[in-house]
């Protein structure tokens, strides 16, 4: 089925790091092949890419997913939307295991590409999502200590549980580098996530010492950026080369669905 033209489109930053807002594109309806070329460009760069008021239906969503990556059928979700097994609901008065900083699928090899969300009911109040740029973090460390993770992973429980709440007690394990070259640009950046087991490649007593500084230098405000949302939204972000973390000061509903890419 051949794509439906869409109108000549904005991309606004949302900060000099990353984020930016697309402005006049119709993912329901399709996209030709220009403009899929011009989003996932504009995706590289950004990292984080949100299209407001889409209303997109679950089968759409993964269609939008595709303009980026092929989604991804996770082998343990519960929470499987009954029209598209690729799409996973979430109904949540608050954001759970999600008000970490985090990567997602840190349980495999490689981790998710990408993660998107379509929101259908938000708080009137708070519930904005923060993005922090795991590139421009390590770009902000010196080169010795650059040099010095090169060899140093992070340890992570490799079960991929049940969705996002209730990780089960660590029996397998997967280790990812905490400096990841990206597949699409070639820059480096950080790979971490708030749930690591620990550091090898250094001592126990470096690694106590070494991971609670990496985690906080990945998530200082100087790297991040934040959004709010309203009911029809539409969000991707680049797993491989950000972090995020749903902010947890609302009250009442929150329900979106997901769909990962990679």
């Amino acid at each position: 089925m051949t794509a439906i033209r869409t109108a000549p489109h904005d991309i606004r930053p949302a900060s000099p790091v990353l984020g930016a807002e697309v402005v006049g594109v119709d993912l329901a309806g399709g996209v030709d092949d220009a403009t899929a070329e011009a989003l996932r460009e504009a995706f590289w760069q950004h990292k984080v890419l949100v299209f407001r008021d889409q209303h997109l239906s679950p089968d759409a969503h993964v269609q939008a997913v595709r303009i980026f990556d092929e989604p991804f059928d996770h082998p343990k979700w519960l929470y499987r939307h009954e029209d598209n097994r690729l799409v996973y609901d979430f109904q949540l008065e608050k954001a759970g295991g999600a008000s970490t900083w985090h990567v997602g699928g840190t349980w495999r090899t490689p981790p998710f590409h990408l993660e998107s969300l379509t929101y259908q009911v938000v708080p009137d109040i708070g519930g904005r999502t923060l993005w922090a740029d795991l590139q421009a973090a390590y770009d902000g460390l010196s080169e010795p200590f650059q040099h010095l993770l090169e060899s140093v992973s992070a340890v992570y429980n490799a079960d991929p549980g049940d969705g996002t709440y209730n990780r089960p007690p660590v029996t397998e394990t997967v280790e990812h580098p905490v400096v990841r070259t990206h597949r699409h640009t070639g820059r480096k950046g950080l790979f971490l996530s708030s749930s690591a087991l620990r550091l090898t490649g250094v001592g126990p007593a470096e690694g106590a010492a070494l991971l609670p500084f990496l985690l906080a230098h990945a998530s200082s405000p100087n790297y991040t950026v934040s959004f709010g949302w309203k009911p029809g939204d539409f969000v991707t972000w680049d797993n491989l080369a950000t972090w995020h973390f749903a902010v947890n000061d609302y009250d009442g509903p929150r329900v979106y669905r997901k769909v990962i890419g990679g």
